[in-house]
Formats: structure tokens, C-alpha cells, sequence
């Protein structure tokens, strides 16, 4: 029984861990969109990634707001997401 007890909490504590990883927003700059198709490649580049929960691109704005599992991927693979894909983008600044 004690070793029952024993293993259950070992496996809650192994999958405690699970809970920690918060959704995570960031909106990117992106350069080089010049005509209407560009929002499509830049969104199905940062969809490609790992952990993308959600994306939107403003065109008219030159942005990309990407929600993401930040255990599963970070800011820097998203931007280079979109520089692969042709699209340098940087972290759009927090506003003051």
C-alpha cells in the first residue's frame, strides 16, 4: 500500500510540471510585406512552428500577434520563423 501511495505521488509530482507553461502573446514587426498575399506567408510560417496556438497579420500595420505555448517555443524561433520564410521581423516594443 505505502508503495502505491508512493508512486502516486511520484507521478503527480512528474506531471506537475505540465501546469507551469503559460499561453504567451507577442506581437512581431514585420518587414518586407509589400502586397496582399504576404500576411498569408508570413502566418502559415509562424503557424509551422511548434506550440503556435494562434496568429494574426495586419497588413496595413506590417504585424504578426502570435499566441504560443512558451514551453514549447520562444519569441526568437518565431522570428526566425519569418525571417526564413523571407520576412525579417523583430519583437514589437512593450508600450509605455
Amino acid at each position: 500500500m505505502k508503495t502505491r501511495i508512493f508512486l502516486f505521488f511520484l507521478a503527480c509530482v512528474a506531471t506537475s510540471g505540465v501546469g507551469l507553461a503559460a499561453p504567451r502573446t507577442v506581437t512581431l514587426d514585420v518587414k518586407n510585406m509589400t502586397c496582399a498575399v504576404c500576411p498569408l506567408t508570413v502566418k502559415k510560417a509562424l503557424e509551422r512552428v511548434a506550440g503556435v496556438q494562434q496568429v494574426s497579420v495586419s497588413y496595413a500595420d506590417k504585424t504578426a500577434t502570435v499566441q504560443f505555448d512558451d514551453a514549447a517555443t520562444s519569441a526568437g524561433q518565431l522570428t526566425e520563423a519569418t525571417k526564413n520564410a523571407g520576412y525579417p521581423s523583430s519583437i514589437q516594443a512593450a508600450p509605455k
